[in-house]
């Protein structure tokens, strides 16, 4: 019995409030840290309201549920996490960061996650829900609602400042904590390393993703070291994958569910080309492994059993077994096997996503470039005559400059396929501007554009003397790397692409005090 109750006329219910023993209470400790640290430092674009409108709701349709059931008051723990969680990671496109008290969207933060509870009351199999509320609701939501109107929480935050390694303490020390407590450790770490080798051998076969953070597409290492340090990944490994009602009961079930979802992210994630994406198919692998999970428990050894053995299982997977080395070899050969066909898997589902590089996003066009992760910009050098003449442009000044330049570049392009005049006078200036307005005009006039992406390799600042109609001093930013031309139809169709290198000077001036603004192209030489 409840040793509270409340009074509600005649009739005494009982209540029942949290323990501080209860896992979920610690689970939402850190949960509750990371969404105050993205409030006060991390620069999240999500606000306060978006956040309460998810948990209430989620609170609201648990209690009322229970209440029915039970006629009892009970503490919403298990549905104020799924309401926490939700809001971690949904974003509404247009929310701003540093502006916690916006209201904007707090209907689709309560309606997603009120819908995500929903899923553990509907959705079940033997007596048990079969998703992670949370996992599954937030899936569904991406996929009806799409990348116009909603999108999931970035894999890359912030620079490693203060804020970001308390975030990374946070979870990571939260998560093996409060995992070890569940006897979960094994899982949580059998699917970071089997996610990390799937990556590492997508990242290998030349895979790229575009993001909202990123100068230019994110490839090879950067991009292995993007997922598996993402602190994104970190809480989809600690708090979803690691719900003990969705995860098999076994030590051997749980390792086996761990690389498996981690295979499932990974093939999932193959094909995507930006980060969109490629964070839905991380989020998908898992509800597509809670759809299998009870076939997992059926061939696994039961739980608590002498063959429910962790290394007894990786030796067989392995195939070390000294009393019976023909046994041992058989083994050997057949986790091999899968192995290798695990990964032919991911370079074959990888496929559509190699080619030519994909461009930068709209959403990047639209960012701040503080808000771009330079260890993705390329090498910059910096003539002493430019620092002499604005000691600001050093460092962040500089890489400020080059982001502007690539954004300049992309936005002229959308100019060209747009048919949009407009686009063109807020980035351009100068010989530029008559350069870019005259292939607007053909572009008019035959139906047919032809837009460049550049894809820089490296890039050397100096000072460009008045040329043209520019009548005072530009920066000039000497470029090389390769670019990808690509020709559209009247319909809007592509109809060819064609690579090359490149050798030219992009010349950028504050022809109107503000932006940087593109005012000429020039060859190296």
């Amino acid at each position: 019995m409840s040793a509270h109750s409340l009074a509600i006329g005649q009739r005494r219910y009982p209540v029942v409030l949290p323990s501080l023993r209860d896992p979920r209470l610690h689970v939402a400790a850190v949960i509750i840290s990371i969404h105050v640290l993205g409030q006060v430092a991390l620069h999240f674009h999500v606000s306060v309201p978006q956040i309460l409108a998810a948990i209430l709701a989620c609170a609201v349709i648990e209690m009322a549920l229970t209440f029915r059931q039970s006629h009892a008051f009970v503490w919403p723990a298990s549905a104020m996490l799924t309401g926490s969680g939700v809001a971690l990671i949904l974003r509404v496109v247009g929310t701003p960061a540093d502006q916690p008290w916006t209201t904007s969207g707090w209907e689709i933060f309560a309606i997603v996650a009120g819908l995500s509870l929903l899923t553990k009351y509907v959705i079940r199999y033997r007596g048990s829900h079969i998703f992670n509320p949370s996992n599954v609701g937030l899936v569904v939501a991406f996929i009806v609602l799409g990348n116009a109107r909603i999108e999931p929480l970035d894999f890359w935050w912030a620079p490693l400042n203060p804020a970001m390694i308390a975030a990374y303490v946070v979870i990571a020390g939260g998560g093996l904590l409060i995992t070890r407590r569940l006897h979960l450790l094994p899982l949580a770490v059998t699917f970071w390393l089997a996610l990390a080798v799937g990556i590492g051998v997508l990242a290998a076969s030349g895979h790229c993703m575009t993001a909202n953070w990123a100068f230019a597409p994110v490839c090879g290492f950067d991009y292995w070291r993007t997922i598996v340090t993402s602190p994104e990944v970190l809480i989809f490994l600690f708090f979803m994958i690691t719900d003990p009602r969705t995860a098999p009961g076994g030590r051997v079930g749980r390792v086996a569910f761990g690389i498996l979802v981690a295979l499932a992210c990974t093939l999932l994630m193959a094909p995507m080309a930006d980060e969109f994406s490629a964070k839905v198919a991380l989020l998908s692998g898992l509800v597509i492994m809670c759809v299998a999970r009870p076939f997992i428990d059926r061939l696994a050894p039961q739980p608590k059993t002498a063959a429910d053995d962790v290394r007894r299982f990786i030796e067989r997977l392995a195939g070390v077994n000294p009393l019976r080395p023909r046994r041992a070899g058989a083994s050997l050969g057949a986790g091999s096997l899968m192995a290798v066909g695990a990964g032919l898997a991911i370079l074959v589902a990888g496929i559509p996503a190699r080619g030519n590089p994909p461009a930068l996003g709209v959403n990047v066009l639209a960012m701040q470039p503080s808000a771009i992760n330079v260890s993705t910009l390329p090498p910059i050098t910096i003539d002493q005559d430019v620092l002499n003449f604005d000691h600001e442009l050093a460092g962040p000044g500089m890489d400020a400059v080059v982001v502007t330049l690539a954004q300049n570049l992309e936005l002229e392009n959308q100019a060209l396929l747009t048919r949009d005049p407009s686009i063109l006078a807020a980035v351009d200036h100068g010989d530029r501007l008559d350069e870019m307005q005259a292939r607007l005009a053909t572009v008019t006039q035959t139906g047919t554009a032809i837009v460049t992406h550049y894809h820089f390799g490296s890039i050397a600042a100096s000072l460009l003397v008045p040329f043209g109609q520019q009548t005072g001093l530009s920066l000039g930013l000497h470029g090389q790397g390769t670019l990808v031309e690509q020709t559209y139809g009247a319909d809007g169709a592509l109809e060819s692409s064609a690579e090359r290198s490149f050798d030219l000077v992009f010349a950028v001036r504050r022809a109107t005090g503000a932006r940087w603004l593109n005012v000429a192209v020039l060859p190296a030489n």
